[in-house]
Parts: structure tokens; sequence; C-alpha cells
């Protein structure tokens, strides 16, 4: 599997190697078939402008995942995109007293599940999303993967 890790933001320091690691449990824990994707870590200019370009909206937001392939891709599949906004974990695990590595983990996660099916728009599809998260999350904990 090719996994892409840009980084283009200086707030966090990230380790491609560790991203790479979070990307690959998530996707072997979800069993699904993926050839390539990518993740870029970003900076509120650039979410804001993703945001604005893909859903009309142009303010900040923590990650945004732009699906390709679906999972009936026989041969090659890409799975797609995630942009994190590691300024947006920043702020939001410091004002919740929260390690911001492990919500930039968990961006990750959140949109990964958005490039393999997952969605969070309605309530019932929503608790399905925070599940998964929650599943991979303690999955990360116990293979003890983390950004850190």
């Amino acid at each position: 599997m090719h996994i892409e890790v840009s980084n283009k933001q200086k707030t966090v320091k990230i380790s491609k190697v560790k991203v790479k690691k979070i990307v690959e449990a998530v996707i072997a824990f979800e069993n699904q078939k993926c050839d390539e994707v990518a993740i870029h870590f970003v900076s509120v200019d650039e979410i804001c402008e993703l945001h604005r370009q893909f859903f009309n909206d142009p303010s900040p937001t923590d990650c945004i995942s732009l699906p390709l392939d679906d999972e009936k891709e026989l041969h090659y599949r890409v799975l797609g995109e995630v942009f994190v906004c590691p300024d947006v974990a920043v702020e939001y695990a410091t004002s919740k007293n929260s390690d911001p590595h492990l919500e930039i983990t968990l961006y990750i996660v959140h949109g990964l599940l958005h490039l393999m099916g997952y969605d969070d728009i309605q309530t019932k599809e929503r608790a399905l999303m925070r599940a998964a998260e929650k599943r991979h999350l303690a999955n990360l904990e116990m293979l003890k993967i983390n950004l850190n």
C-alpha cells in the first residue's frame, strides 16, 4: 500500500512514519482494500479554502475527506485524500485540557472512516461513526501506535 503523507503546517511536529502506521492499522482493522491513500497536514488558511471550495463554508474545520474509488474497485483502489488541520486540533485539545496528538490521531481516523464509507450527517450514522472511532482508538492504543 502506498501512503502519501504531506506536511504543510508548522504548528505540530508530525512523524510521517507514525502516520503511516496509523493509516495501515485503521485500514487493516476495517478489512478494507487500499492500494493508495494520502494524508495531508495543512494550515488553517488551507483548510478554510478547501472547506469553502468543496462545502461552500469558509470556516475552519478539523479534517476534510475526499474519497476516490469505492470498495467495488477490484484491481487498484485509491481510497482518497484526507486533509487534517493540526491548528484546529491544538485549539480543541487546549480547550479540553487534552493531548493535541490524540486529537490529530482522531482526525486521521475520522477522515479515513469517511473514505471507507462512514458518514456522520444523520444521527444513526453519527452514532456508528463515533463507535467506529472509539474502536479504532482503542485498537491503536492496544497496538501502541500513536503520534507521540
